[in-house]
């Protein structure tokens, strides 16, 4: 099992940076680039990686009581992963995403997880950077 974390501080409230990253219908918008998720009948989603173009059954629940997402692969066990929002002083919120690949077949490698964590991560604090500016204004 290969386990990859990574954080970082966003200028928002808690619960305005989970309510953007939890809308599955616009999870597409911060996820790495290469991973699509489809709804379904809820917790199930489809997820179509480019990389290996294939489709993969999976779990996403979100649990806005604790302000965090947890996925994971639904029959094969490939891989899990949960995001953590936590409230900082100053209005401020820290999220953390942790990434679990029990099949060495799904793990791109330390430096693709590493640099897709990254920029999610980036692109999630745009998201929301840019909800915050729109209902502000």
């Amino acid at each position: 099992m290969t386990e990859y974390e990574r954080s970082r501080t966003m200028p928002a409230q808690p619960q305005q940076v989970f309510d953007q990253a939890a809308d599955v219908g616009r999870l597409d918008t911060w996820l790495p680039r290469d991973l699509h998720v489809e709804p379904e009948e809820p917790p199930a989603v489809t997820v179509h990686e480019d990389r290996t173009d294939q489709d993969t059954s999976a779990l996403l629940s979100a649990r806005p009581e604790q302000m965090r997402l947890e996925w994971g692969t639904r029959d094969q066990g490939s891989y899990a992963g949960w995001l953590q929002v936590a409230g900082l002083d100053g209005g401020t919120s820290e999220v953390t995403v942790h990434l679990s690949f029990f099949d060495e077949g799904h793990d791109p490698g330390r430096r693709a997880v590493a640099d897709a964590l990254d920029s999610s991560l980036r692109r999630l604090e745009e998201q929301v950077r840019t909800r915050t500016d729109k209902t502000a204004g």
